[in-house]
């Protein structure tokens, strides 16, 4: 599962421009953090589970029957509890030659505790039957609990938005739906009939095992799950939904879209099979289930979910093959869903304390995916953009990987379990090598396979197949904190002919045992030396015969954590030339963009805009200190070549931007080229930049893209026509402006603000400072002081217009402002 905070617009406009109200650092509940999160204790096992719903469009409502199939896991009992949220539930009965024998329950809500009619033993199976409505938008849930269950658009009043019913069920919210035992160590088998307008398409866990027309012009799917899975792993979709098919090895493999995105199907999933194929091939374990769908929902509340055999994910997943030509690894998100099919789905962490499991498995398979696909540069810009993701998060330092004590389960869906986990993950892989990682992990799965497991259960799989201790590691890694914070500094001594390293761990807490490569590049060659850090200094010395060109401490570039290196900018240039790695050359290009009054760092930036990787190119030509004289006339050539003939579109767009701020009126003609571009993002770097040189013209050129345009593009024709523009765009403007969700519009808001400052139009005027109001108010918490900026600002230009009428509506704005709660 990829989360993302998607639930309300103050959640996103705090996540994607960084604004907070100004309140006290509020401390984590101590006596909730003391609690010892135990793996659930299995009184009766799951077996079966069958479903039969319907659903009420109208109230929101799943009308369901269940038949759920148990035994008790060793003790006898004559009880049985059922997590059941925010449900009326009908009948509660136990099955005996056919009939349903009522039995007596208690229920508080969210839990339901069943009276059985006797007592049974572990060699006993017995089916209870339970006759159900369950409510979802009538539970009282925040996304930190979960619905469960999500009707959109159900009347269809939205204009342009698809009918659908969709399911998410991680952590536990399954059970919002129908009631289980909705715990990751239990694992059923399933059979799940849909009733549906028969105009729309279906999906489920494992095979659609019947289809019948029924005379109300409803049809009833059958879903049959021959493997058993855990019940947040239990998915439904409803809507309309075309289907492109595709398979692996005999398997089907599906891709539901909405219509207008059929033809890009493939361009948007074609890589699954490769990639089930890649899985299967380092863990030794063919793909295990008889299917894999993906299916794109509108709204959904996570990034994506790797329900067993048919992922879910957002609307954002889809895009034509233009959108796809800016999406750099569109893939990666796909991958991770996809390597939870064994890693959380195939074995299944037997509690949330144990999540890395299943998530840092599906992060380090993004990583191992990179590589395969794209090379190593890719892989490892991907695993420093990930560390630098866990680092950005002080109190991710704090917490272990393996967690016994959390306030609420979903807090251990966060940095430490995703990124750190992965980076670990890769980290032994690093050690241990790829033959025995990858055996390790075969056997961990081999033993483990529909069942559940911990993490210690991990660790003996890899001592199995390495042969080697791995309590350090674990001890260390897995149920320590934090990370290594390492200073390194360097000293030659001339006359004995020695090259001293120190290095130091100044961070709190544990101290590492790192094992790590230290190279010397001296005399035209390169020794490497294989070192282990075990104390929080160490002093090591190194003979050589001439001053070395370069010490590159932790040179396989595996050190998780942070790390201070006193070298020059001088060996920082012998690294990115000499050094190997992506991060030995993502190091040096740091290093030079801080230090760019240096000639020696301008020369290494201006070398990195060649870098073989894309993304190094454009890390330099970001860091350009465009201010500096030298760098710019250095530069200028250089960025002409990109912008023009890279193969990354948003690298030619970023240097486009970059000679739009040239504001050379000779560039012109290379705008103009680079409107025809395929690419949304480039044909919205070469608008703006058009419009920096000769506004007049970008204004004539602007109109002929208002019917197809995405994304940058969309943007910047909006950018032009709020800075240009007079009366005649109002409706173009005004349009664009309210069809954004508030935390977008509020991006636009400046913008319009100076546009409507302008406008001879009163009336309009007048309506854009009553929808700017209107944000101000709701949002006063977030963004009411910098609106009301916004509106001093407007009423100057409407002062100078001699518009009284709109002055006071300003005036009165304010006030309201002022005076939202």
């Amino acid at each position: 599962m990829k989360n993302l905070c998607l639930t309300s617009a103050i959640c996103t406009i705090l996540f994607l421009t960084g604004w907070a109200p100004i309140k006290a650092q509020q401390k984590p509940a101590d006596i909730a953090l003391k609690i010892y999160r135990e793996t659930p204790a299995k009184i009766n096992d799951l077996l079966n589970t069958k479903l039969e719903v319907r659903f009420d469009y109208q109230k929101h409502y799943l009308y369901g029957k269940e038949w759920v199939t148990l035994k008790p896991h060793f003790y006898p009992t004559d009880t049985l509890r059922l997590d059941a949220k925010g449900m009326d539930l009908k009948n509660i009965s136990i099955v005996k030659s056919g009939k349903n024998i009522p039995l007596k329950f208690t229920y508080d809500s969210l839990s339901v505790a069943v009276q059985l009619d006797k007592v049974y033993h572990n060699n006993e199976n017995y089916t209870i039957y339970i006759d159900y409505t369950a409510k979802p938008d009538e539970l009282k849930a925040s996304r930190k609990h979960g619905k469960g269950l999500y009707f959109i658009n159900p009347d269809g009043k939205i204009k342009d938005k698809p009918i659908q019913i969709w399911t998410e069920g991680e952590p536990e919210s399954s059970s919002a739906w129908f009631p289980t035992i909705d715990k990751p160590n239990q694992k059923t088998t399933s059979e799940i009939s849909m009733t549906v307008p028969a105009e729309y398409i279906t999906l489920s866990n494992g095979r659609l095992a019947s289809q019948k027309n029924n005379t109300d012009n409803t049809r009833t799917d059958t879903w049959k799950m021959e493997l058993p899975n855990a019940p947040y792993l239990f998915m439904m979709a409803v809507g309309n939904f075309k289907i492109y098919k595709d398979s692996w090895h005999g398997k089907e493999v599906s891709y539901y879209v909405e219509p207008k995105y059929a033809p890009y199907a493939k361009d948007i999933f074609g890589f699954t099979p490769e990639a089930i194929g890649f899985f299967s091939k380092i863990t030794g374990i063919d793909y295990p289930w008889n299917k894999y769908a993906q299916i794109a929902v509108r709204d959904y509340v996570s990034g994506a979910m790797e329900n067993t055999t048919a992922m879910v994910t957002g609307e954002g997943a889809q895009a034509t093959k233009r959108e796809l030509i800016d999406r750099v690894h569109h893939d990666f998100g796909g991958v991770h869903e996809l390597f939870h099919q064994w890693f959380g789905d195939y074995v299944t962490t037997e509690s949330w304390s144990n999540l890395t499991l299943n998530e840092s498995f599906a992060d380090l398979g993004e990583i191992l995916w990179a590589e395969h696909k794209y090379g190593q540069d890719a892989a490892d810009e991907h695993i420093q953009e990930g560390l630098q993701g866990y680092l950005d998060n002080p109190q991710n330092a704090t917490k272990s990987l393996v967690r016994f004590h959390y306030i609420d389960k979903q807090d251990v869906f966060d940095g430490v379990t995703y990124q750190k986990g992965g980076r670990i993950l890769n980290l032994l892989r690093h050690y241990l090598g790829n033959d025995a990682f990858y055996k390790g992990l075969n056997i961990y799965l081999k033993t483990n396979a529909l069942k559940s497991a911990e993490a210690q259960q991990l660790r003996l799989a890899m001592e199995e197949a390495s042969g080697l201790d791995l309590n350090w590691f674990f001890n260390q890694w897995y149920y320590g904190a934090g990370h290594p914070v390492m200073s390194i500094g360097y000293k030659w001594d001339e006359a004995n002919k020695t090259q001293t390293v120190y290095l130091q761990q100044i961070q709190d807490g544990q101290t590492f045992t790192l094992p790590m490569a230290i190279d010397i590049y001296e005399g035209g060659k390169k020794q490497r030396h294989q070192i282990w850090m075990r104390k929080k200094a160490d002093t090591l010395i190194f003979p050589a015969a001439s001053k070395p060109d370069l010490v590159n401490v932790d040179a396989e570039k595996l050190l998780l954590g942070k790390k201070n290196d006193d070298k020059t900018i001088t060996e920082y240039t012998f690294q990115y030339s000499n050094a190997p790695l992506y991060l030995d050359r993502y190091e040096a290009i740091d290093a030079a963009i801080t230090g760019q009054k240096n000639p020696v760092a301008q020369k290494l930036l201006i070398t990195a805009l060649n870098d073989k990787y894309h993304g190094l190119r454009m890390k330099a030509l970001k860091g350009l200190n465009m201010d500096n004289y030298t760098i710019r006339n250095m530069a200028y050539p250089l960025i002409v070549t990109i912008a023009q003939k890279d193969d990354n579109s948003l690298l030619r767009a970023q240097a486009i931007v970059l000679l739009g701020k040239y504001k050379k009126a000779a560039d012109t003609a290379l705008f103009k080229q680079a409107l025809k571009s395929e690419s949304y993002t480039v044909q919205g770097a070469a608008l703006w930049s058009l419009n920096q040189v000769n506004p007049q013209e970008a204004m004539i050129l602007a109109p002929l893209y208002e019917k197809d345009n995405k994304g940058d593009l969309t943007e910047t024709i909006y950018t032009v026509y709020t800075a240009n523009a007079r009366d005649e765009k109002w409706e173009y403007i005004y349009k664009f402006y309210m069809s954004r969700f508030a935390e977008q519009r509020y991006k636009l808001t400046a913008k319009f603000g100076d546009y409507i400052g302008r406008i001879k139009n009163t009336v309009n005027a007048q309506l854009g400072i009553k929808e700017i109001k209107a944000l101000g108010i709701e949002y006063k918490k977030y963004v009411g002081l910098k609106i009301i900026d916004i509106l001093t600002s407007v009423k100057t230009h409407r002062m100078e217009l001699n518009d009284s009428a709109s002055v006071k509506a300003i005036d009165e704005a304010i006030i309201d402002i002022n005076k939202a709660k």
